[in-house]
């Protein structure tokens, strides 16, 4: 009986072996790693980086408690009373971290990635006295 075993259990690991075998290796590279890297010579100009339009307020909610939390973006100017507060939406309040996450850190595609939730834009999203830093 324990024969039996290790042979079912040899018979398993090999049939897994073999079908692995067969199935092609298909290498995934993200978009946000593929182009260039650096400054934003390759962008043309001045950049910034707010999120993207179709993302999911849960998507943009983890992005933003990144880049508030780990991403140590000082989010002081989109809390209740900050000069980027209004308007209170998600939108607004992950395209400025994202933008100053980005700014801070390289401006590149990189930087501007948030899990596929944020995308370039050159038009200047500062309103009233909501100042977004620019690329240099």
């Amino acid at each position: 009986m324990r024969t039996q075993f290790w042979i079912f259990l040899l018979f398993l690991l090999l049939l897994n072996f073999f079908s692995q075998a067969a199935r092609p290796v298909m290498t995934i590279r993200p978009e946000s790693l593929v182009g260039p890297q650096g400054n934003t010579t390759f962008l043309e100009g001045t950049t910034w980086c707010v999120a993207r339009p179709g993302a999911t307020q849960a998507e943009l909610q983890r992005a933003l408690d990144w880049a508030c939390g780990i991403g140590r973006v000082d989010c002081s100017v989109i809390e209740r009373h900050g000069d980027c507060y209004e308007p209170d939406t998600i939108v607004s309040h992950a395209s400025f971290a994202f933008n100053a996450y980005y700014q801070t850190n390289g401006n590149n595609r990189i930087a501007c990635y948030f899990g596929g939730t944020a995308t370039f834009t050159k038009i200047n999203p500062s309103y009233g006295k909501c100042s977004y830093d620019a690329s240099k």
